[in-house]
């Protein structure tokens, strides 16, 4: 990632401030943020630039397009091209298979696909001023899940949602391989954020996965990692798994 420059939206806290944090320890030299939450994001960007790096923030409703384009063209406008998109932000909620109501479908389709939809398409805009094939001119990588993978009753909400991102990666990646912008998803099974934490999923998570145990988000970043940065010259389309046996596909 030497003098990269990454935005990753949903990177105040979680899995995407893990990321960050990876991103610049392998070298980002600038760190954009997208999120809802001003107060976590201003205390994430002061940990990062203790790091070293330059880093932007912008808050932003990514569910509505002039919103999510907003938010992007503003860090642009601080740091300049743009390597690499992250779309960490996702709602997670629980609610049994026959009692989703409108409102619920309505929240979960809106963050997790249309806000996912708008981010790509504001990168994508932005990285095709800069095509010089055959190199590779820019890199997205969506958090996807498991759960777009097996059945799931206790949220199929989300689960759909996660489903149709993976779809919406592989159309992206057919869309844009003329401009040799790679896009990627990396699907994790549950981890262990704070959030879990809290909620008292751990106990949950360790046990329905054959390694005993929830991944840490830094597991994962790496798998985000791999896919954003340069190791990654030829990938494209694909949906790692990450699962620590959870799922096999």
């Amino acid at each position: 990632m030497d003098n990269q420059t990454v935005v990753i939206v949903g990177g105040a806290s979680g899995l995407g401030l893990a990321t960050a944090k990876l991103f610049c320890k392998n070298g980002a030299s600038k760190i954009g943020i997208i999120d809802r939450n001003e107060e976590l994001m201003n205390l994430a960007a002061d940990e990062l630039r203790k790091s070293g790096v330059i880093v932007a923030t912008a808050v932003g409703d990514i569910s509505r397009k002039e919103s999510a384009h907003a938010a992007f063209n503003q860090l642009v406008d601080e740091l300049g091209r743009i390597h690499c998109l992250v779309n960490s932000a996702a709602i997670y909620p629980r609610e049994d298979i026959f009692n989703i109501s409108d409102e619920q479908w309505d929240v979960e389709n809106a963050v997790n696909i249309k806000g996912t939809y708008h981010m790509m398409v504001a990168a994508v805009r932005h990285m095709q001023q800069f095509v010089d094939a055959p190199a590779v001119t820019g890199r997205i990588v969506n958090v996807t899940s498991v759960d777009a993978f097996k059945a799931h009753p206790q949220n199929a909400h989300y689960a759909a949602t996660k489903a149709a991102v993976v779809s919406l990666t592989k159309s992206f990646a057919q869309a844009c391989a003329q401009d040799q912008i790679l896009v990627n998803s990396v699907a994790p099974a549950g981890f262990a954020t704070e959030r879990a934490r809290q909620l008292g999923f751990l106990g949950e998570l360790a046990s329905a996965n054959p390694l005993g145990r929830a991944a840490e988000p830094e597991e994962i970043a790496e798998w985000i990692l791999m896919m954003g940065s340069a190791r990654n010259s030829y990938a494209t389309g694909e949906n790692v798994i990450v699962s620590g046996g959870y799922i096999y596909a």
